[in-house]
């Protein structure tokens, strides 16, 4: 059977929009990612398209980890996630990822004084501006990776920036706040703060209802959801993702990258 030359060429085309596509799990967040055997490499091993940092602030270093750290001060945000993801974008076009077209998210806590802590972020951010999605006068330009800022939030500060390399994850139970996109793309909450199913059965449907309802309400102002501490249960996940929440939490990254693979199929 001989094939046109159109054909062949919406053969090539189809593969190459399918690869890009499926080059990372656009659902997939490494939830206390510096906790894993190997901090980011894991992650992105997984194509995991959304990874979380807690940091503190310590004699001018940015100390990652979860509690106040007394050891480990080797453990610096700059060496365990911002001068790899440098190195992996300057290997793919400017992209975590080869043949994508998402934008990471590396999602950062703080643990310390959030003003304090910022402002020795927002220098080490701009030494990695080649790479970061950036806010600049009324107008976001996204680049390989998009860095999100929770825990303590600086809000005074950031949404009177200009230009900043960073924004804010928001509160979902307080989205009727209306910060605008540009400064809050993200609205997060407690998963036991909206739902008390824990898969067993079926969720139940005042519940289901909450949740969708705010996930409507996110997403009418073009922002994308995630529920922390959320149960490690596939029936789980499969229902927040039916019900339109954008990240899936974990810290299982195998076991989430082995669902969201059959679910796309």
């Amino acid at each position: 059977m001989q094939l046109k030359l159109s054909t062949i060429f919406f053969i090539i085309i189809s593969s190459n929009t399918f690869f890009a596509q499926d080059c990372c799990l656009k659902n997939a967040h490494s939830h206390n990612d510096y906790k894993q055997n190997q901090p980011l490499t894991d992650a992105l091993k997984n194509k995991f398209i959304s990874i979380e940092a807690d940091i503190y602030l310590i004699n001018d270093q940015l100390i990652v980890s979860h509690t106040h750290p007394l050891f480990k001060r080797q453990n610096t945000l700059e060496n365990l996630y911002l001068k790899p993801l440098l190195d992996s974008c300057n290997k793919h076009n400017g992209k975590v990822y080869e043949g994508c077209t998402e934008s990471l998210t590396l999602l950062i806590e703080i643990k310390s004084d959030q003003e304090k802590t910022y402002m020795v972020l927002k220098k080490a951010l701009e030494k990695y501006q080649s790479i970061l999605s950036k806010y600049e006068n009324g107008t976001v330009i996204l680049k390989g990776v998009t860095v999100i800022i929770t825990g303590n939030k600086p809000y005074s500060i950031m949404e009177n920036e200009n230009i900043r390399f960073a924004f804010i994850d928001e509160d979902l139970l307080h989205i009727d706040k209306h910060y605008n996109k540009s400064l809050c793309p993200l609205a997060s909450a407690k998963y036991s703060n909206i739902l008390k199913w824990n898969g067993k059965g079926e969720m139940p449907v005042d519940e289901k209802k909450n949740l969708i309802s705010l996930v409507d309400k996110a997403h009418f102002q073009e922002k994308k959801i995630r529920l922390w501490a959320s149960p490690e249960n596939i029936k789980v996940w499969r229902q927040l993702l039916n019900c339109g929440v954008d990240f899936i939490n974990t810290n299982e990254l195998e076991k989430l990258q082995i669902f969201l693979t059959e679910e796309k199929k």
